[in-house]
């Protein structure tokens, strides 16, 4: 399982990547896009959105399975992934160059609620 170590998670399967803006951007682990299956449609949310952490905020299905894609953090969707909406199997080439969505903290971002590569990979070993 490929899981980069300067990336953060969630036990809900998604990544975040800091970016110098302030901004963070998320995507599914490539434990997420493996369980799925080939992705055949992704539903993003809309830049302007605003978002609770833990909320259900985007779609990934498969040929098999839908799934939600939940915020890590509360704050606005300011940038949505429109490219990968119309070649959603690039998740599956490469997970952590398949960006979602991006959003902009409301506050501080309490990052011992994401998890990092060796917390998320022990959390995977249980499903």
């Amino acid at each position: 399982m490929k899981l980069p170590a300067d990336l953060r998670y969630t036990a809900s399967h998604e990544w975040i990547r800091s970016e110098a803006d302030g901004t963070l951007t998320i995507g599914i682990t490539d434990h997420a896009q493996s369980s799925l299956g080939d992705l055949v449609f992704l539903e993003l949310p809309r830049p302007g959105r605003k978002v609770a952490a833990g909320e259900a905020v985007a779609v990934v299905e498969s040929v098999k399975a839908a799934s939600d894609v939940y915020a890590p953090v509360t704050g606005e969707v300011v940038d949505a992934n429109d490219a990968i909406v119309a070649t959603p199997e690039a998740v599956n080439q490469d997970a952590y160059a398949s960006w979602l969505f991006r959003i902009r903290p409301a506050g501080a971002v309490d990052a011992g609620k994401l998890l990092d590569a060796a917390a998320y990979e022990a959390t995977v070993g249980q499903d």
